[in-house]
């Protein structure tokens, strides 16, 4: 359980991106690819040092594209905390997400 409280970045983020992923049923590989030079792992850290989220990382063996050996990261939430973090305001957070990403593509359009 968590020392602090959770709080959700900025829904228009990369750090929202990813925490949006980690609080729905979505699976990580349908997600939409980050953009720039910060790598998932340090946005994972940022969203555990900075905005207390009690993320969960397992590593394991796996094989690259090119058949080299090399290891997968499986980032995750345990299911106590999503529904604590749903409940508590996630469900209009993320609808409020999903509001601005529409309007943002409105814009561009």
């Amino acid at each position: 359980m968590p020392s602090k409280t959770p709080t959700f970045p900025g829904p228009l983020t990369a750090r929202g991106a990813v925490l949006a992923v980690l609080l729905s049923d979505e699976d990580q590989t349908g997600a939409e690819p980050l953009r720039g030079r910060v790598t998932l792992a340090a946005i994972v850290r940022t969203l555990k040092r900075k905005y207390n989220w009690p993320i969960e990382t397992s590593s394991f063996p796996s094989n690259g594209a090119d058949g080299r050996a090399t290891w997968a990261t499986v980032y995750s939430l345990p299911p106590t905390v999503v529904a604590r973090a749903l409940n508590a305001g996630g469900r209009d957070w993320l609808k409020s997400r999903a509001s601005a990403r529409r309007a943002l593509l409105a814009e561009a359009e």
